[in-house]
């Protein structure tokens, strides 16, 4: 037996125990992950219309 089967498991990284948090912090949680998902998602439209604009160059 490995003494890392006799360790708790724990949340993965960037998880949070939900359990110990209260409704408000669950919402701010919430809040931030909507934010963080706001800015990748931006992210993809921008590099969608560098791609879009190097299709462009390359065609012409």
């Amino acid at each position: 037996m490995d003494s890392d089967d006799l360790e708790p498991t724990r949340p993965k990284a960037g998880q949070k125990d939900l359990d110990e948090m209260s409704i408000e912090a669950i919402g701010e949680y919430i809040g931030g992950l909507k934010a963080e998902i706001a800015r990748a998602e931006a992210a993809i439209e921008a590099k969608k219309a560098a791609r879009a604009g190097a299709d462009a160059f390359f065609k012409s």
